[in-house]
């Protein structure tokens, strides 16, 4: 035990005098770096790509060791999720709150180790679709967490944070703006523990989903270029859903009692495929339109001269295995595509004039699988149904980039999907005699048939700290169970 406390104090000074170094406080361009996907590039070439790119803040969803530890030494800032999935047990079991921050936490940081700033406890934990799931959950998760952060000597350095929806708050007009009347307890008890702990509110907003759930949305009101519909909220002008969106946000703190509260944007950004509306051209105006007016630093009508403290695009990659049930347009979020290709020119404002590109990645050998030209369209329905039911076929629907490229691109774009998913085994391309590889590219202009990558091998220590973590979990149940009894 007192080996620990050394330990953890020794930690705790070098965090400190690094901390000394590079100021909490400074704004910053992040990414989120989501890993949900058929074709993984290796950890190490995405760290290297972060690097090149000078984008020093990565916020990511769970503690995965493939990523946590290519981080290390990287001198990346990294805001680390945990899954809501996991709010019940830490919120009932302060042992599992204090094994996981060992596992997750404490194995990475110190000297040379990952920089971990922030943890973001559930990911948009209070959005109205969950129906109060996990409402109740959030803070006790969070008091757990904390206080298995002071026993290991980090609640100073390490911040716990919640990322909320913007369907959080409501209003007609900015200046209204409130949590939704079931959230009013819970917010303030939030916003309270923020304060007391000098974090930061973690909001998401998504002017590209108002667009897309609302027809009457007005298209120009989403991006930043000025609009024919600004909203008129006494002496301010909102001329873009961003400023509206977050200044509705500083409404509701101030409610609350909280209006100077530091607030982070979680998540942003435009997809470029997979429906109407998401494509590359209006990716690339979004988020630069996005980038150049916060960096301006003119604020917002509320927040005159004080942008947001950080802000994380969504997403730095594509990934092609997420649920579609919102659209096909989930697969599509990343600034670069699966293999770390920008898919447009970005200034960042970090430097680099235009993103670059992820080096040295490793694609499976130049060769597609394709529809027979004597293919039979009438009997291949079930097969393209098999094939787009495991790979992504996403590009093919409604405003997709490979939507009006024919029946028969159609079929082969499904076809060479489900051959790369399986990494081009032969007997993947056969489709009852239906499909043939071939060794000409079958792009169509916007249209990409993909080639996949190899770089996805796994660490077979990163598996077994995994397994360790799954497997306690029970056992951490039946311990919080029996202290309850015991009682």
């Amino acid at each position: 035990m007192l080996e620990g406390r050394l330990l953890g104090g020794a930690v705790m000074m070098w965090l400190l005098a690094w901390r000394w170094v590079i100021p909490m406080g400074e704004s910053a361009i992040g990414v989120n770096w989501g890993t949900v996907s058929f074709h993984k590039l290796k950890p190490s070439t995405v760290v290297d790509l972060l690097k090149d790119n000078k984008i020093s803040k990565v916020k990511v969803f769970e503690a995965e060791p493939e990523v946590l530890e290519p981080l290390m030494g990287s001198g990346i800032q990294v805001m680390l999720g945990i899954p809501n999935g996991m709010l019940a047990l830490l919120s009932t079991s302060p042992t599992a709150a204090d094994l996981w921050l060992r596992q997750n936490v404490s194995a990475y940081i110190g000297k040379h180790g990952a920089d971990i700033r922030y943890i973001a406890v559930g990911n948009e934990p209070f959005l109205t679709s969950y129906n109060g799931e996990y409402q109740n959950l959030v803070m006790p998760a969070i008091l757990n967490l904390q206080q298995s952060l002071v026993k290991a000597n980090l609640a100073s350095y390490i911040k716990l944070v919640v990322p909320c929806n913007a369907d959080a708050y409501e209003s007609s007009l900015p200046s209204q703006g409130a949590f939704r009347p079931e959230l009013t307890q819970i917010m303030t008890q939030l916003v309270q523990f923020l304060n007391s702990n000098n974090a930061p509110f973690v909001v998401n907003i998504y002017p590209f989903l108002s667009l897309y759930d609302n027809e009457d949305f007005p298209l120009d009101y989403a991006f930043f270029e000025g609009t024919t519909h600004p909203v008129t909220d006494g002496n301010n002008v909102y001329t873009n859903a961003f400023d509206g969106n977050y200044d509705t946000l500083v409404a509701a703190l101030t409610k609350l009692g909280y209006g100077q509260m530091p607030i982070i944007i979680g998540e942003i950004g435009w997809p470029s495929d997979g429906a109407i509306g998401a494509n590359i051209s209006a990716a690339k105006v979004f988020n630069q339109g996005l980038l150049s007016h916060v960096l301006n630093n003119k604020g917002t009508p509320l927040r005159p001269g004080a942008p947001p403290m950080d802000i994380y695009l969504f997403s730095l990659l594509d990934e092609g295995a997420k649920s579609i049930l919102p659209g096909g347009f989930e697969r599509h979020w990343g600034i670069f595509s699966f293999d770390g290709q920008a898919k447009y020119p970005l200034d960042l404002g970090l430097g680099n004039k235009e993103l670059k590109n992820a080096k040295n990645v490793q694609y499976l050998p130049p060769r597609w699988c394709v529809a027979s030209p004597s293919i039979d369209a009438q009997n291949v329905a079930n097969h393209m149904r098999i094939a787009c039911s495991v790979a992504d076929c996403t590009t093919l629907g409604y405003g997709g980039s490979c939507n009006g490229i024919g029946e028969k691109g159609n079929i082969s774009y499904a076809f060479n999907s489900y051959y790369q998913f399986q990494m081009q085994d032969s007997r993947s391309c056969n489709f009852d005699g239906l499909g043939m590889i071939t060794f000409r590219d079958p792009s169509v202009g916007d249209c990409r048939f993909l080639v996949g990558v190899t770089d996805k091998g796994s660490d077979s220590s990163v598996s077994q700290t995994r397994y360790q973590w799954w497997v306690l979990l029970p056992f951490l149940i039946i311990i919080q169970i029996t202290s309850s009894f015991s009682l």
